[in-house]
């Protein structure tokens, strides 16, 4: 398919994956996933029992996507191709997901100091009856954080928002000693993999 006028929606409030559509020069419209009185379109962010890390990002993904494209169905709006994605942190085969508060976010960030960690992100592209997905994974490299630098870094509320209790593009961009695969992945949206479904789709992505 390819669209004359070449438009997709982001169903993601995430402002550092809006950045990244910037970037590209990705034409988007914002689609949030809010309750409706008539149908609840909603994802539970949840892990299931024994559900593994590379499983979750891709069933969380997926139901944002279609969540997504059930809104814009429910609307008078125009149909153009849904982008969704998930971001998820794993070490030694477990989630690590959004710090319920800075003591929480404390304990990620202690559990993260001077070892590995993977950042898997899934990002799908829907449209109609079609679905596409592709996932990124990045090895992160973190450096000994003892407790003095972890508490600075709190009291910036940087942490609550995200997985893993910490954004590369931000402050604790200074945590990270080497990545080994694609620094946007961890940002939350693989911009090479992202281009690959936006062609997929018929967007003339660069």
């Amino acid at each position: 398919m390819t669209f004359k006028q070449p438009r997709i929606y982001l169903c993601s409030q995430s402002p550092r994956r809006r950045e990244l559509l910037k970037q590209i020069e990705v034409n988007f419209e914002m689609l949030l996933l809010r309750s409706d009185p008539r149908r609840d379109f909603s994802v539970s962010e949840e892990p299931q029992v024994n559900e593994s890390a590379f499983d979750y990002v891709q069933r969380i993904c997926q139901l944002k996507a279609y969540a997504g494209w059930d809104v814009l169905s429910s609307r008078n709006q125009p149909f153009f191709p849904v982008l969704a994605a998930d971001t998820t942190v794993t070490m030694d085969d477990k989630i690590i997901g959004k710090p319920r508060d800075n003591i929480h976010a404390a304990e990620i960030l202690h559990s993260l100091s001077g070892r590995q960690h993977q950042v898997l992100t899934a990002v799908a592209m829907c449209f109609e009856d079609r679905f596409e997905m592709k996932i990124s994974t990045t090895t992160v490299t973190f450096a000994t954080l003892d407790d003095e630098r972890i508490h600075r870094y709190l009291l910036g509320n940087e942490a609550l928002d995200k997985a893993g209790a910490y954004g590369i593009q931000g402050y604790a961009g200074a945590f990270v000693e080497r990545i080994e695969g694609s620094y946007t992945g961890v940002m939350g949206l693989p911009l090479f993999e992202t281009v690959e479904l936006l062609k997929n789709f018929g967007y003339p992505a660069p």
